[in-house]
């Protein structure tokens, strides 16, 4: 079999078609060719279409950053990655034949599970976690196609974008929507939405929100919906210097949000501050215990950076659906190390650790198992970080190929004979090109024209990318 000692005929499996994944195979195609080499990239995704968050986590009204899908397409236009779609590592093909036919595997599978939020009721009927409701309203084909929004008051807990885009659908009208490219069943479900008011907590305070400055200003933005903030959340910033412009222009914009009149809008979102989630309440409604409010913990700084205590003061809040906005959690591969703890898998710069978990300095690499992006790092960070995170693991598996010690492949058959084998409907970039085109297709038909409308259910997906071409 083919020796991988050296930049000549590498052939490298990349798990995972998000932003990590496809950065990964543009920067190592291009590490390669300048080094002299050849390398033949296979990138598989468990869904049937590429882009990962991008598409199915990035709120449908943020055209602005969906236009990164533009640069993410030119690199698998390029030709130089294989895209294989519909194909779940651990179910349809195991990581160790992956590791039989490809010289190196890069796992960029991301995460896209809620973190969990430690609290009584937290698992109470009506408490949902907040990657589950943006899946929903980006259009996955693994969640249902339908969403309970049946409650007048909610509440999301959390300080960051995430938080933020939940709160921001929660709160807009379905009519300011129509224009994106929302799939229609989710357009359906907002419009019958019974939601007025929308609460969002966080532990700290105003100097610590983790937004950026626009998606703060795009909130106060939406139309009919009114936002509401609470002086006393802003008694602790008296003398206070931002650290930063960025930081500068958000308080602006929330002290702007503290004089502004009410407008009599339909829908309110309520922005809280110093608000530490202890207990999510419940009562009895139809037979089930399900939510009917939170208690919290009402929190002060403690003069050291950006930490906080609590101040004893309890108070409770109607609300009768809770999303935990925390973070995000890692997506595992089937057989490969990974931290329960940390949500990763345990790495050094990219380099796969065979350990339990990442603090284990003596645990030995696994040679040709490397990763790239959250799964590497944690759900921190932003499209930029992803690209030197991606740099990073491949100068080292391009130095482990120079210095010869990635193992030697014992099986070269193509990875798709074995999948027509198992009768595995896998996608292509062509079957994408397909979809895509299906899709905008769509939104130009549409009554209310848009870019597209989203194909959910996963079959349809398949059917349509299958039937528009296998060529690959």
């Amino acid at each position: 079999m083919t020796s991988s000692s050296n930049l000549h005929n590498l052939r490298v499996a990349i798990v995972g078609a998000g932003p990590a994944g496809i950065y990964a195979g543009n920067i190592l195609t291009s590490a390669v060719h300048a080094a002299g080499g050849t390398v033949v990239i296979d990138l598989l995704e468990s869904l049937p279409a590429p882009y990962g968050l991008i598409r199915y986590g990035v709120a449908p009204d943020h055209p602005r950053i969906k236009g990164i899908v533009n640069s993410l397409h030119e690199m698998l236009d390029a030709g130089t990655t294989r895209f294989i779609g519909n194909v779940e590592v651990g179910r349809d093909i195991a990581l160790d034949e992956l590791r039989e036919r490809y010289d190196a595997v890069i796992l960029a599978t991301g995460a896209i599970r809620d973190a969990v939020l430690d609290i009584p009721g937290i698992d109470l009927p009506g408490s949902y976690g907040a990657a589950d409701f943006v899946a929903w309203f980006d259009g996955h084909p693994d969640v249902p196609t339908e969403w309970p929004l049946d409650q007048r008051e909610v509440a999301v807990i959390g300080n960051g974008n995430v938080a933020l885009d939940v709160a921001r659908m929660l709160a807009k009208h379905a009519v300011d929507l129509r224009s994106t490219e929302i799939a229609d069943n989710v357009l359906a479900g907002l419009e019958a939405s019974a939601v007025t008011d929308v609460h969002v907590f966080g532990r700290r305070g105003p100097a610590d929100i983790k937004f950026t400055p626009i998606e703060l200003r795009e909130l106060g933005e939406v139309p009919n919906v009114d936002i509401v903030v609470h002086d006393e959340d802003f008694a602790y910033l008296e003398g206070l210097t931002p650290a930063n412009n960025q930081l500068k222009v958000m308080l602006r914009i929330l002290n702007s949000w503290r004089t502004r009149e009410s407008t009599g809008a339909s829908r309110r979102l309520h922005l809280h501050f110093y608000h530490s989630p202890v207990e999510v309440l419940g009562e009895e409604r139809d037979g089930a215990v399900h939510v009917s409010g939170l208690r919290f913990e009402r929190t002060e700084p403690t003069g050291e950076g950006s930490a906080v205590r609590g101040t004893g003061e309890f108070r409770e809040i109607a609300v009768q659906q809770v999303y935990r906005a925390v973070g995000y959690y890692g997506t595992p591969v089937v057989d490969a190390p990974f931290d329960e703890r940390a949500g990763v898998v345990p790495n050094v710069e990219g380099r796969v650790k065979n350990a339990v978990a990442t603090g284990d300095a003596q645990a030995p690499v696994v040679p040709g198992l490397y990763a790239t992006g959250w799964i590497k790092r944690g759900p921190v960070g932003l499209i930029g970080h992803t690209k030197s995170d991606a740099m990073e693991t491949i100068a080292h598996l391009v130095a482990d190929a120079q210095a010869g010690v990635l193992p030697a492949r014992r099986v070269d058959d193509d990875v798709l004979a074995l999948l027509e084998e198992r009768e595995v409907e896998y996608t292509t970039w062509n079957g994408w090109l397909a979809l895509d085109a299906h899709e905008r297709e769509l939104g130009a038909s549409h009554q209310h024209t848009r870019e597209r409308v989203k194909v959910v259910p996963r079959d349809e997906q398949v059917r349509i990318s299958r039937s528009g071409a296998l060529v690959l």
